[in-house]
């Protein structure tokens, strides 16, 4: 599903998640949902597109249609690291950058740390997030 023709987003999230669902053969089986927002201009989030899929080769073709519907000026992508998304950007977005959201790196840098000590790497990693801009 993609929603509507857009214009220039500078940012651009990408975000999945693998759930178990019945096939049309009545089988369970792990597909993923995508939902694609964008940044406009103006600081407004708006869903560009979804897309339920269930292989790698999905990333490159669901990108490609954002590109399609006038998707451009993208200067940074905000997703996981899931390989089949990276190899899409890399296509898709030469000229982009690539970010990973603060959700997967707190999980990974948690996920290192030794648990006596993740309350107070939490609380540090959080507060990297509320520092004033350059110009306050």
């Amino acid at each position: 599903m993609i929603l509507g023709v857009f214009d220039q987003r500078a940012h651009l999230y990408l975000d999945a998640t693998d759930l178990h669902v019945r096939n049309q053969a009545s089988q369970i089986t792990s597909m993923t949902v995508v939902i694609a927002t964008g940044i406009t201009a103006e600081g407004n989030r708006e869903i560009l597109g979804g897309d339920i899929s269930d292989s790698e080769v999905f990333w490159r073709s669901f990108l490609r249609t954002l590109k399609a519907r006038g998707l451009a000026g993208v200067r940074l992508v905000i997703s996981d690291r899931h390989a089949g998304l990276v190899a899409g950007l890399t296509k898709s977005f030469q000229k982009a950058s690539h970010q990973r959201c603060r959700v997967h790196s707190a999980r990974n840098l948690l996920a290192l740390v030794p648990r006596s000590h993740t309350d107070m790497v939490a609380a540090f990693h959080r507060t990297i997030f509320v520092q004033p801009d350059a110009a306050e």
